[in-house]
């Protein structure tokens, strides 16, 4: 990705005017202008001519540098590249940028600088020397950040400096990147749920090859089309060549959903309860993808990600790679929502038969561990991670965990595959340890494309 300025900088379009070159002084040559003043004050009073020559020639020369650099009329272009422009937290990413000297005119010193937000980094500054005309100079600063969200880089600043240091000028560009800095995500082992489906352990649904919704009978012949799929009775029938419908493999669905709401989590910063949720969600969106299935992002206040396609579902193949980068930039910024209930988010699983469901739940009372009971009834799997957030601030006790277990409980009894979370488990681990429950076993077969034909079996690879 590449960004920059306008086309061109004009170092002689100062909206300030002189006024705000001369505010561009020096500690060097306010100095010098002070001296110049007082010795022309002292020869005056003493009568001393030569004096009164030096006070000139001390006064004069940071005048002449400001209107030198404030004329000057040599033009610079700016351009910044990310590298890349979205990294997980804890990583570093590359920030080039590279001048560009489009004038006729060798340009003096420049010092240069980008403005970055303090969670990457200090300020990086640089000193380009004389850029000849039609030259350019590159140079390079690293950002990291240990915190997630989207950080803005930028406008660049170029300042202007004479040769003997009186005055320098500012100038900026009007264009910034941005840098996207997502969960980390860890590598999830290959499992799959087994058992709710016989003959195609992918569990994959299949669908009508080359028909649409209105299109139940077999369709008439098509040049290209295999004779061996001529329907000879209905051939028969309508007095032309039908050839009959072919199933073909569509892909299985999988919901991730993240709880957000702010009653359910306690603590902040990096090693949170909640921002292992968000690391959570965002490992199991990348796993899903890369087993062929078609992913959505659910919240608890009912968003989806991507919102478009089949029930907001990823579409295809093709653009899975965009709704996994759409799906990661939105857990880049995701918060808590102010809202206390989960009801929204079953408002849309309720809508139909959702495949496969995975949550990341925070603590739940009872109401809301019913409503989360609830979800089950709509998909063909469900297992959840429910983070006992109390014991990352203080180790919880006795009393709530025993409350917790009995919401735990009722979410088993509903026919989930309950993972309780405690801080320092990897999530790795907590997916073996959901198979060992029975609801996960483990996948020798990997990236099948056999599938069911009714409903969905759950299936992973």
């Amino acid at each position: 990705m590449a960004a920059g300025g306008p086309p061109a900088m004009d170092d002689s379009d100062d909206k300030g005017g002189l006024r705000a070159a001369l505010g561009g002084l020096t500690t060097r040559g306010r100095s010098f202008l002070a001296a110049g003043v007082a010795a022309a004050v002292c020869a005056y009073v003493l009568g001393q001519g030569d004096l009164l020559r030096v006070g000139l020639l001390l006064a004069v020369l940071p005048l002449v540098c400001v209107t030198m650099l404030f004329r000057t009329r040599y033009r610079v272009a700016g351009t910044r590249r990310l590298s890349p422009s979205r990294v997980p937290a804890g990583t570093e990413s590359r920030v080039h940028l590279r001048m560009d000297n489009v004038s006729r005119l060798p340009t003096g010193l420049l010092m240069l600088q980008d403005r970055v937000p303090y969670v990457l980094g200090p300020r990086p500054r640089f000193v380009l020397d004389r850029v000849e005309a039609g030259g350019r100079r590159e140079v390079s600063y690293r950002v990291r950040s240990d915190l997630r969200g989207r950080y803005p880089l930028g406008p660049l600043q170029l300042r202007l400096s004479d040769p003997f240091g009186m005055c320098e000028l500012t100038r900026s560009f009007s264009a910034y990147d941005t840098l996207v800095v997502i969960p980390r995500t860890e590598p999830l082992p290959p499992v799959r749920l087994a058992g709710e489906a016989t003959g195609y352990g992918e569990g994959r649904q299949r669908s009508l090859a080359l028909a649409g919704e209105d299109d139940v009978i077999p369709r008439g012949y098509r040049h290209g089309d295999d004779l061996r799929r001529v329907h000879w009775r209905s051939t028969a029938r309508y007095g032309e060549l039908m050839v009959r419908r072919e199933e073909q493999p569509q892909r299985a669905r999988c919901t991730v959903l993240l709880d957000t709401r702010r009653i359910g989590y306690q603590g902040a910063g990096p090693d949170s309860a909640f921002e292992w949720a968000v690391s959570g969600a965002a490992s199991a969106l990348v796993h899903m993808l890369e087993r062929g299935f078609a992913v959505r992002l659910l919240t608890d206040d009912g968003t989806t990600v991507p919102g478009e396609g089949d029930g907001g579902f990823a579409g295809s193949t093709q653009n899975s790679a965009d709704s996994a980068g759409l799906m990661m930039d939105a857990l880049a910024v995701v918060g808590h929502s102010d809202g206390g209930g989960l009801a929204r988010a079953y408002d849309v699983l309720r809508g139909g038969e959702e495949g496969l469901l995975i949550a990341f739940l925070g603590e739940l009372d009872e109401e809301q561990a019913a409503v989360a009971a609830r979800m089950r009834q709509r998909s063909g799997g469900a297992v959840a991670f429910v983070l006992d957030s109390a014991a990352w601030v203080h180790g919880g006790s006795a009393a709530s965990d025993a409350a917790c277990e009995q919401r735990l409980r009722l979410l088993r009894d509903a026919g989930w595959t309950v993972v309780p979370v405690r801080p320092g488990t990897d999530l790795a681990r907590l997916w073996q340890q959901a198979s060992h429950q029975g609801a996960l076993s483990q996948s020798a077969a990997v990236g099948g494309t056999t599938g069911g034909t009714t409903g969905f079996s759950g299936g992973w690879s």
